[in-house]
């Protein structure tokens, strides 16, 4: 990482809000009545490779834009767990977490100002719930939390591993391409039971414009779930940096 500490907050606001107006605009473009990407809420026409798409664009190119001046985390479970593994200092770990929420917020926001007509059209309280915050489709937060602990484990020592695999050494542009594809694959393969979250900022930031904000048919914001979409990830990223550690070194 090479700007100063204010440049590194400021990547990790923007960065932030470019995942989730990307990422949860997907699934606004997917879940939202009337829209370009379908035509009823749901799932649809294609809807889930719609999201995973976005979700895929909103983390690879904001590592191309940041990667160098913060390091591109994006997710508070990602600098929990470097802090933890003693590869990113612990001082910085508040303000990362701070702006990391704020850029979650303001990109929740956009989508929600641009998107307005189609919430307004859209009386499924759940689809509306889906294109801000995560939830179990099981009813049961024991499976949502086994959900997101381990495909966040999976994502944070896949992520080290192309970061720091011996062929990407000299091209992390390619590290960052292969980051984004683990994103679109998480999404695809693993995000059946819950969204996924597998980023605390993701969930929780958009949750609380869901709560605050007089969102059209929006319904309950489930806050009896809320805790797992933030503990289940930091708790799954202490795992994969660990196991990463352990096999591989840092």
């Amino acid at each position: 990482m090479t700007g100063s500490w204010e440049a590194r907050y400021a990547a990790e606001f923007f960065g932030t809000l470019i995942l989730v107006l990307l990422g949860n605009g997907a699934v606004a473009n997917a879940f939202l009545k009337n829209t370009t990407g379908n035509d009823d809420p749901g799932l649809a026409n294609g809807g889930w490779l719609l999201v995973a798409s976005g979700y895929e664009l909103g983390v690879m190119l904001p590592a191309m834009m940041f990667g160098s001046i913060s390091g591109n985390h994006l997710n508070p479970a990602i600098t929990i767990g470097q802090a933890v593994i003693g590869i990113f200092p612990w001082a910085h770990v508040a303000p990362y977490l701070i702006w990391q929420f704020l850029g979650a917020i303001a990109g929740q926001c956009l989508i929600l100002a641009l998107y307005w007509p189609h919430y307004r059209q859209t009386t499924d309280n759940e689809a509306v719930l889906g294109t801000f915050a995560t939830s179990d489709h099981a009813n049961s937060q024991l499976n949502g939390f086994v959900t997101e602990m381990v495909g966040t484990a999976v994502l944070i020592f896949g992520a080290m591993g192309l970061y720091r695999g011996m062929f990407f050494h000299q091209n992390i542009d390619i590290a960052n391409i292969g980051v984004g594809l683990l994103i679109a694959a998480m999404v695809i393969s693993l995000g059946g039971p819950t969204g996924p979250a597998l980023n605390p900022a993701r969930d929780l930031g958009p949750r609380l414009v869901h709560a605050l904000l007089p969102v059209p048919n929006k319904g309950s914001s489930h806050w009896e779930y809320s805790w797992v979409p933030v503990v289940a990830p930091i708790v799954g990223a202490v795992i994969g940096i660990w196991i990463y550690k352990i096999f591989f070194g840092l």
